[in-house]
């Protein structure tokens, strides 16, 4: 008679049994990220931008080649896309939707460890007053934004975000005309939880706009070649102007700082 130990070696698996499993994708998914170098990869591309595997590899401190491997099984998973341009691969996040679960994940994640140098504070600052988030404001700055909008009525805020009509028009004034804009099935407007803040700030359509827009009219200026951002004297002006912003709401309680986070080559 088999022992009951050989018994339990021998049953089969869920997914064993099904291969077609409910939590079979989801563990594929969860596996991609349950390693650093593929997670760092991912923070990284959350600056909205395209990486070559080159830098990415520098990033991470690996070899070209451990690089490749992660790379194409971030890409064969569906969060990564790619292209290449003669002998340069170039690696972005696959679309909003792969964003938006790094960035939530990351959130839930908690705090990352603390800072080993000064150089490494001063870009943790700069990130967390204010970044990119793929191609969104975050950070206090997003932060705030979003709270003047709520505040102002031009956002309001049930199960999730949605541009009201003086929202509509405040945007148009902007230049902005959400509403002849073909987005596909990206909503106009959602929350996304922010990693620094813990609380939501704007993502969507209407993020997505007022970011470029922001960068465009030049309010905002990235920090380095991550995705820190800078908040120039035209954009406290024009936040101010705008949506009643001060230099207190932009900076948080980490007022004289920004000379040393400013010139931080910052980190994901």
């Amino acid at each position: 008679m088999d022992s009951p130990d050989l018994a339990r070696r021998a049953r089969p698996s869920p997914s064993d049994r099904h291969p077609g499993h409910a939590g079979s994708g989801l563990a594929r998914l969860a596996g991609l990220l349950a390693d650093d170098t593929r997670a760092l990869f991912c923070l990284a591309l959350l600056d909205g931008r395209a990486w070559t595997a080159g830098e990415l590899a520098r990033l991470a401190h690996v070899a070209p080649s451990t690089a490749g491997e992660h790379l194409d099984k971030l890409v064969a998973g569906g969060l990564l896309a790619q292209e290449r341009q003669g002998r340069h691969r170039y690696v972005r996040l696959a679309g909003p939707s792969s964003a938006r679960l790094v960035e939530e994940l990351a959130a839930h994640a908690g705090p990352p460890p603390a800072a080993r140098s000064l150089r490494e504070a001063s870009a943790n600052t700069a990130m967390a007053r204010a970044r990119t988030c793929y191609d969104h404001l975050a950070g206090r700055l997003g932060v705030a934004v979003t709270d003047a909008l709520l505040e102002q009525g031009l956002l309001r805020q049930e199960a999730g975000f949605a541009v009201t009509a003086a929202g509509m028009r405040w945007f148009g004034g902007l230049g902005i005309d959400l509403g002849a804009r073909p987005y596909g099935r990206r909503p106009q407007a959602r929350a996304c939880l922010d990693w620094t803040e813990r609380r939501p700030h704007l993502a969507g359509a209407a993020g997505a706009a007022l970011c470029r827009h922001a960068l465009e009219a030049g309010w905002c200026e990235r920090i380095g070649t991550r995705r820190a951002l800078r908040v120039t004297g035209a954009g406290r002006r024009a936040l101010g102007e705008l949506l009643g912003l001060t230099g207190a709401d932009l900076d948080g309680g980490t007022a004289g700082t920004s000379g040393t986070a400013e010139t931080a080559e910052t980190s994901v």
